[in-house]
């Protein structure tokens, strides 16, 4: 059987360890990351290897030439255009000769490929994908077999809410001859995202093999030092180069020259031809060929390239120093440092952690260098949560840092793009939203900025406009000592996931290119921009209902920028209004919930004292109200859905509802009473919003008190959905206390588990396992439907916890469920 190595990948995400070489070449464990690939291959009996190369590929032709050094013929196919992972084999379907393998060559593995040649064939598969459980999938896809391996659903690079198991795709695939004929030429065609979803809807013999031993995806730089230190603690099983010297667990490679006064701990690897000075200590570090350490030196847990030279009583910890870096005497490196291909470090020089240093930079003697020599700071993790970038004021969000982020988001949309900027009446948003205008400009994006404006208003124009996204600074509701810079997408929807991670790997980079004197971006500030937004919030309400009832409403503004909006639209409906903390002002309010619920107290107590026929609290960014009823009492979020998805579908209207997989089981319960139906979304407002773009869908319902109309809004609008709820009240001619009343009552429980990150694929799978029999929704996490109750299991996004909710009609059999739901999510993860 042939093997067909993928070997045309970019590296982006490492860079700048891939500047000066294809991702291929990039050494892991001493030798190129291909070379422990083509190991692996020889070491499983193949004797042919299709090499398919693009990126930079003379150097790959030039390491491994016919292939013979290494025990194979190799060829090579050079890619003509970017066809995809499946197109790019189709190009080389001229040099398949039959059934093949085909394996990525940036993965660092020891999985059994015989093995997984015998399941195939034992299976009589057409197509096999080889699985291996990772403990955290998230950037994987993740692939769901029966008890007979059989493939029964693809979810690409999922949320932690669909990840129902822990078995990802490793990028190695057997396949049959016949496959290939099934791929157009020519074309872009992916494997996991079209190939085998056609050949899972064709019921095609499509086989998942799990299999045993070591798997890394060598994606980005905190995978490539993770790897390290599994090829130094002994997980994975590769050919180390040279050979294991009489002096503990010591490789040395040919000719290479290790002074006897040299002290070694752990692993260590020298690779051919170096030479270690009079009492250097090394400690758990591999050291490629031609490689130079001075005396007294000390190096522990790193990775050094080929032909660098590290000088005197230099001290070198956690980090990588790429080929032909020249390092002075009595350098420090600390833990997580990158010193790229070329670079110089002077004598003295102090390079702090977690610093990148591109190709061919110097650092002068003695200096200190506490942030990356490309321009700009660093972020050490990933920078968005959703579609938010949230950080401590001045400490994580600094102007310097939104700078760069702005360049990056502009540089992302495309120079001569327009872009819609805002903020909420904070300094420190005014200064942070200016920062990342300068980045924008610097990209080349024009910005119109709108300044103090709710978000709502930013969705609706750029819904009405040309503008390629949009970007919201405010105080972050959860902590005042925080910022969040929202990003929106072309028509006001929040930035997808693909985009994030887009604009991630941009910022990560740090190398995108800025504008050039004649291209920078212009700033706008439109006018009237209210306008617009006032004519279509009117124009989608029925104004004679609403004016007939002669409503009168109590309404706290949280001190938001919506009290700059609200009163004017309310004003058109006829609407008597009674306001408090009605002025921009983000040092008055408080995100705490004692705060909060003083702040409904004293709602709650004006609107029974005028008489009103209800009170609204509206949020700071006048995306979600707070509902109070005549009688004073609150309104629970999950039982105002209920209430409107009440009034909404007894108005004859027979579009659909769609909520969050978490929303109450009433809701389907009133959509059958009214001859309606409800769509299930995930758990999150990307999901609402994607939902409300459907045709089928009336209204959108969310369980924290946010609503999406979608015939006037692409997001949750708390200014629209109080004037639509009341016309909505209007028209029932009921009062929101009579509704609230005669509205069931269901308890809804919840509880978070402590659970490991790493543990939490494993959770779901057991969790999908254990409920296999029953009935269930697979949207976000595992919801499990039984008579009169469901349970909710899913990983928490941002913590590590595992979340659970059960709703019954009766709070004793709630409480069961979710006690023995809880003992079982515990259990999973021993």
């Amino acid at each position: 059987m042939q093997a067909v190595i993928m070997a045309g990948g970019f590296g982006t995400r490492l860079r700048p360890l891939t500047a000066n070489r294809p991702k291929p070449m990039v050494p892991v464990g001493g030798v190129p990351l291909m070379e422990q690939v083509v190991r692996l291959l020889k070491k499983h009996g193949f004797t042919e290897a299709v090499a398919l190369v693009f990126y930079q590929a003379e150097q790959i032709k030039d390491y491994f030439k016919d292939g013979k050094r290494f025990g194979l013929k190799m060829v090579y196919q050079m890619a003509e255009a970017d066809y995809g992972t499946a197109g790019s084999v189709k190009n080389a379907a001229g040099l398949i000769k039959g059934d093949f393998l085909v394996i990525s060559a940036d993965v660092l593995t020891d999985i059994d490929l015989t093995a997984a040649v015998k399941f195939h064939e034992n299976k009589k598969a057409s197509a096999t994908i080889v699985l291996s459980r990772q403990e955290n999938p998230l950037s994987y896809g993740i692939v769901l077999t029966d008890d007979a391996g059989k493939i029964t659903r693809f979810l690409e690079k999922p949320s932690w809410g669909q990840v129902f198991s822990d078995t990802v795709n490793t990028g190695i695939y057997v396949l049959n001859h016949e496959v290939l004929n099934k791929i157009p030429e020519q074309q872009e065609f992916d494997f996991s995202q079209n190939l085998f979803p056609k050949m899972l809807a064709g019921k095609e013999p499509l086989f998942g093999y799990v299999a045993k031993g070591y798997w890394k995806d060598v994606g980005n730089i905190d995978e490539y030092f993770k790897a390290h230190a599994d090829i130094l603690a002994g997980r994975v099983e590769i050919e180390m180069p040279g050979e294991k010297s009489k002096k503990g667990n010591l490789w040395l490679g040919e000719g290479a020259k290790l002074d006897e006064t040299t002290e070694t701990q752990g692993m260590v690897c020298i690779g051919a031809k170096s030479k270690i000075g009079p009492k250097a200590f090394l400690k758990n570090s591999i050291l490629s060929s031609g490689v130079v350490i001075g005396e007294k030196t000390k190096i522990e847990n790193s990775i050094i390239w080929e032909k660098a030279q590290i000088g005197k009583s230099a001290k070198i910890n956690g980090a990588i120093v790429g080929a032909e870096g020249a390092i002075g005497d009595d350098v420090e490196v600390e833990e997580g440092v990158l010193i790229s291909d070329g670079a110089q470090i002077g004598t003295g020089a102090r390079i702090s952690s977690g610093v990148k240093i591109w190709p061919g930079k110097k650092v002068e003697e003695k200096a200190v260098v506490s942030a990356n020599l490309v321009w700009g700071e660093k972020w050490n993790r990933e920078l968005f949560t959703d579609s938010k970038v949230t950080g401590l004021v001045n400490l994580e969000i600094t102007p310097e840092f939104v700078v760069k982020l702005g360049a990056a988001f502009g540089a992302f949309l495309g120079k001569n793009c327009t872009v819609i900027t805002s903020r909420d009446a904070s300094p420190v948003s005014r200064m942070i939203n200016r920062a990342g205008i300068c980045g924008l400009l610097s990209a080349g994006a024009n910005v119109e900025d709108l300044r103090q404006m709710p978000i709502p208003v930013v969705r609706f124009l750029l819904k009405a406009g040309k503008e390629r996204g949009g970007i919201f600074v405010r105080h972050a509701l959860a902590d005042l000592k925080s910022t969040d810079i929202v990003f929106f997408d072309q028509g006001g929807m929040d930035l997808p996931a693909a985009k994030i991670k887009a604009v991630e790997r941009l910022f990560f980079r740090e190398d995108f290119p800025r504008a050039d004197w004649n291209e920078v971006g212009h700033l706008d500030f439109p006018v009237r921009v209210l306008e617009s937004y006032r004519q279509e919030f009117l124009s989608h309400l029925d104004l004679e209902e609403i004016r007939k009832a002669r409503f009168k409403v109590v309404i706290d503004y949280s001190f938001g920028s919506g009290s700059e909006v609200f009163p004017s639209l309310f004003g058109s409906l006829g609407i008597e209004t009674i306001s408090l903390n009605s002025y921009p002002d983000v040092t008055k309010f408080s995100p705490t919930e004692e705060a909060k619920t003083k702040a409904l107290a004293q709602l709650s107590s004006i609107v029974r004292s005028v008489d009103a026929d209800l009170g609204l609290m509206v949020d700071p960014g006048a995306e979600r109200p707070d509902v109070v009823d005549s009688n004073g009492y609150r309104i629970e979020p999950d039982r105002l859905l209920l209430i409107v998805a009440e009034i909404f579908m007894a108005g004859q209207n027979k579009r659909k509802i769609a909520v969050p997989v978490v929303a109450s089981m009433g809701v389907e319960e009133i959509a059958a009473k009214h001859g309606s139906s409800v769509e299930r979304v995930g758990n999150d407002h990307l999901s609402m919003m994607k939902a409300a773009r459907e045709d089928s869908v009336g209204l959108v319902g969310g369980t924290k008190g946010g609503f999406i109309f979608p015939e006037f809004q692409v997001g949750a609008d708390s200014m629209f959905a109080a004037a639509k709820i009341l016309e909505l009240l209007a028209k029932s001619g009921k009062s929101l206390a009579e509704l609230a009343q005669k509205i069931d009552h269901y308890h809804l429980l919840s509880n978070r588990i402590p659970c490991a990150w790493g543990k939490k694929g494993k959770v779901m799978r057991k969790l999908m396992s254990h409920s296999e029999a029953s009935e269930r929704q697979l949207i976000d996490g595992v919801r499990i439907l039984g008579d009169g109750y469901w349970i909710l299991g899913a990983p928490d996004r941002r913590e590590a916890y595992f979340n659970l909710f059960v709703e019954a009609r009766e709070e004793k059999k709630a409480k069961k469920l979710l006690d023995e739901y809880k003992k079982l999510v515990e259990e999973w993860q021993k």
